[in-house]
């Protein structure tokens, strides 16, 4: 899956975002740490989603399956 980071030079050095992932966003000394920490807020962010769902879905029953999204 491939994602739009968007980075953004600050005095403090740069913060970066993911478009299609509100709460994905970042910042960094260089371009290159803020693109590193944006990964891992991706990451973060994509596990929190899913405990939360899986926690709103105990008990109930649901079907699972894999879906693909052309770009």
């Amino acid at each position: 899956m491939n994602w739009t980071a968007v980075f953004q030079k600050v005095p403090e050095g740069y913060i970066g975002f993911v478009e299609e992932l509100p709460g994905a966003n970042t910042q960094g000394a260089t371009l290159e740490e803020a693109r590193h920490n944006l990964n891992e807020a991706i990451q973060l962010v994509l596990e929190a989603n899913k405990q939360l769902m899986e926690e709103s879905l105990q008990g109930k029953e649901v079907i699972r399956e894999e879906i693909s999204v052309p770009t």
